[in-house]
């Protein structure tokens, strides 16, 4: 059984850093792409960021382009969001996601796999 455990979520300051973990287990960590996406109180869950299973390929909504990094670890069988110049408006629920294939990366539907969310509060 596929299992992910995200890591890192807390409180920070407008303008400053965070960066979240995601530890993927029971299948191929290299056979997955993997996804970050978000969900505020009261919004649907939005896509943030996708990373192809060969790492080469890193996809981010609009808002987050600039600030936000997605990167894998083949090693640690990890996925990671840098998050950088974080604004009020990122605080959310952040979910890793995982999936075989990514018919559409920004879509939750492609995804097979989800973790159980960890908390990002940026404070203004």
């Amino acid at each position: 059984q596929v299992q992910l455990v995200e890591s890192g979520g807390g409180l920070v300051q407008a303008g400053g850093s965070l960066r979240l973990s995601c530890v993927v287990s029971g299948r191929p960590f290299s056979l997955l792409a993997m996804g970050w996406f978000r969900q505020a109180p009261g919004k649907e869950r939005q896509f943030v960021a996708a990373i192809s299973r060969s790492g080469i390929s890193p996809y981010y909504t609009d808002s987050v382009k600039g600030r936000f990094t997605i990167s894998r670890d083949v090693a640690k069988n990890t996925v990671y969001l840098q998050m950088n110049t974080l604004k009020a408006e990122d605080t959310a629920i952040y979910y890793c996601a995982a999936g075989s294939y990514l018919g559409d990366y920004s879509s939750p539907t492609s995804y097979d796999y989800w973790g159980q969310g960890t908390q990002v509060t940026v404070s203004s």
